[in-house]
């Protein structure tokens, strides 16, 4: 006999609207929390209340308590949360073998279903990262390059790759800048995806794929 569903607590309720408002931004990734009389109010709920709710989504990932700082957003869902928690566990190697599988579908998908707004998109981010080269600016060209993988993975048309990839991002993020304190005149390649981008646009899925697999394969390389 099925047994009838209880409603949410008021935990419950709290952790679900405190999820919804950093999953849509409303409260961003470093955003500090507002302080606890305030958020009891919001909620109209009790300070143990709001205690037990903000200690679950401590523990879920999605906040971080910082001594002097009150407590602040780490990431933007569970999902993220748990990745960032394995990442963290794991080596560069590791998060290269990810992007390999993540990024030769999502290009083999591209050149296959790319639209033309697509292929203008992806032509931005190479100047993009054209111009961080040349200024040798490294947060402008890591944030060029992984605006370049978003936009091959929008171009995939498949939305569970698009969530999966943009939890990815600060991983990306880390395993970039940690590839080019390495080696910065390879990562500072100013014709750098210029071959994916053919291909994509060519839709040729093969030279896609090929290319994907040589990139990470020269990463790799320099981790040996």
């Amino acid at each position: 006999m099925l047994k009838k569903t209880n409603r949410l607590s008021l935990v419950d309720q709290v952790i679900s609207q405190m999820e919804q408002l950093i999953e849509n931004g409303h409260w961003p990734v470093g955003h500090r929390l507002p302080p606890e009389m305030v958020l009891m109010e919001e909620f109209d709920v009790s300070r143990n209340t709001l205690r037990e709710a903000i200690q679950a989504l401590v523990h879920a990932g999605l906040l971080e308590s910082k001594q002097g700082s009150g407590t602040v957003v780490r990431s933007t869902s569970v999902l993220e949360a748990a990745i960032l928690r394995h990442v963290e566990k794991t080596g560069l190697m590791e998060t290269l073998e990810v992007r390999l599988a993540l990024e030769k579908e999502a290009a083999q998908l591209a050149a296959k279903r790319r639209t033309e707004e697509d292929i203008d998109k992806l032509q931005a981010a190479i100047a993009k990262c054209r111009d961080a080269a040349e200024r040798r600016q490294l947060e402008d060209f890591i944030t060029a390059d992984i605006e370049f993988h978003k936009t091959i993975v929008q171009a995939s048309k498949n939305q569970l790759l698009q969530d999966l990839y943009e939890h990815m991002t600060k991983p990306l993020y880390s395993s970039i800048k940690d590839l080019m304190a390495m080696d910065t005149q390879f990562c500072y390649d100013k014709e750098i995806h210029n071959e994916l981008f053919k291909a994509i646009r060519d839709q040729d899925v093969e030279a896609a794929v090929n290319d994907v697999n040589e990139y990470i394969a020269q990463f790799k390389k320099r981790l040996t």
